[in-house]
């Protein structure tokens, strides 16, 4: 979810431990499986083993999953026992860097996508590319290549979204619109399905006295979350992704991202959101829907239990086609898993991760109440609004585009958009100032990693 926001203060910090630590020649290579090079799917006759597995899945349904997923792996593998070492996302991030560079570093770990850690410990050699076992396992035709892109970097990590993979994950996250079903009735309109649609619905909603966008953005990421979804209805997926992986070849300053900030602050300029919006808390917004206050709110799919809990059946999700009549907004995945280059028996290891990303695995990701990252419309409710988030999903990763979060992109990224959409939003900075101000974090990154 918001997660990877949180991420920004802690680059420093890991920029200067990983920055001293080298791995051996050779680690993290194929040639580093356990056989000399051949690797096999058949960990039966390995011996008998501990396979050190470190993951922030802490949260009720997020721990119940894992804790079914373990038992099920040992009684199919008696042989290998799994020691899990639980943290709360923060502290296995603090943790995690420092665990890496010791000798007893964990077998299989959860390493947050973005630059400042996957990316950073790529670059220090400290995970094992993937690639091999995903040729073995099949995991190129299970997983689209939207969500893959978010576990790929080149071997030295100066590119995000090709090369190598890293890692698989097991759920998916996606970026939309909430609305209230009986405040969009009493308006007399249908779900937009277009953003065209959308703005004459906020239109109407303003016309008839409702509130029609309710936002908290004091903590200056939840803008985005508007922003990612809106830049997808006039800037090609292609250029977004690249933006927001810190890749270069593309360039904030282009009249398509313009007229994307200019139509955001539009919204503000006709009265479209709450009042306050920048001095407004993130849980006060989405619990202001709930109450009845407003009309739609932009955000993340992890607040779809919240609502559902608050408003019932009252509650939807959608999010409207571009131009070309395809969806495309903001979304990610759950911490990918990945093998460490200090792997006991990198077999071991892949089977694990295999196992838990497998078809019968997102069966009991949703058992759990979580959003699988595939089979994601197979396996959707039939009603209610996880039943929205997963018809969303898997459209978006099948047939649409998932585009990164914004604040991937450098290890600055996240402050840089957050404050300039703060500004945006205060009217305190015009279209073309919030697009150059985000151009200077994108290309001074990108010029110093060529």
């Amino acid at each position: 979810m918001q997660r990877h926001t949180r991420l920004a203060a802690l680059a420093g910090g890991a920029a200067l431990l990983l920055g001293v630590t080298a791995c051996a020649p050779g680690a993290g290579t194929p040639e580093n499986a356990p056989s000399g090079g051949a690797i096999s799917t058949d960990i039966s006759e390995v011996g008998e083993m501990t396979l050190t597995v470190w993951d922030q899945e802490v949260r009720g349904g997020q721990n119940e999953e894992i804790e079914r997923l373990n038992a099920a792996f040992e009684e199919k593998y008696p042989n290998i026992t799994i020691e899990r070492v639980s943290q709360a996302f923060e502290d296995l991030n603090t943790t995690l860097r420092l665990a890496l560079t010791d000798k007893d570093a964990p077998d299989v770990v959860q390493a947050n996508n973005g630059r400042n850690t996957m990316g950073a410990f790529v670059e220090a050699g400290q995970l094992r590319p993937l690639d091999d076992y995903a040729d073995a396992y099949g995991w190129l035709e299970r997983y689209s290549p939207s969500v893959l892109q978010y576990s790929t970097y080149s071997e030295d990590a100066a590119v995000f979204g090709d090369g190598n993979l890293y890692g698989l994950p097991q759920m998916g996250e996606v970026v939309g619109v909430f609305y209230s079903k009986s405040k969009l009735e009493g308006l007399g309109l249908e779900v937009p399905g277009t953003w065209d649609e959308f703005d004459a619905a906020l239109a109407a909603a303003k016309e008839a006295g409702e509130i029609p966008l309710q936002l908290g953005n004091i903590e200056q990421w939840p803008a985005g979350h508007v922003f990612g979804p809106l830049q997808g209805a006039y800037v090609d997926p292609e250029s977004i992704t690249s933006l927001g992986l810190g890749n270069p070849g593309a360039s904030w300053t282009t009249p398509e991202n313009e007229a994307a900030a200019a139509a955001l602050q539009g919204w503000v300029d006709s009265g479209y959101f709450n009042d306050g919006v920048n001095g407004t808390d993130y849980d006060a917004a989405w619990q202001a829907l709930a109450d009845g206050q407003g009309v739609f709110l932009l955000g993340g799919s992890w607040l779809s239990a919240d609502l559902e809990d608050a408003m019932g059946e009252d509650v939807g999700f959608f999010v409207p086609a571009t131009e070309s009549g395809s969806v495309a907004t903001t979304g990610g995945t759950s911490l990918p898993f990945a093998i460490t280059s200090a792997a006991e028996n990198t077999d071991v290891a892949a089977a694990y991760i295999d196992f838990l990303t497998s078809d019968d695995a997102m069966d009991i990701i949703v058992e759990t109440g979580n959003l699988p990252v595939n089979r994601t419309a197979e396996l959707a409710p039939s009603s209610g609004v996880l039943a929205d988030v997963f018809a969303v999903f898997g459209e978006v990763t099948t047939d649409g585009d998932l585009l990164p979060y914004l604040d991937y992109a450098t290890p600055t990224a996240g402050e840089t958009l957050g404050r300039a959409l703060q500004g945006l939003l205060a009217g305190e900075m015009t279209p073309t100032a919030f697009t150059e101000q985000l151009e200077a974090d994108y290309s001074e990154f990108v010029a110093a990693n060529e």
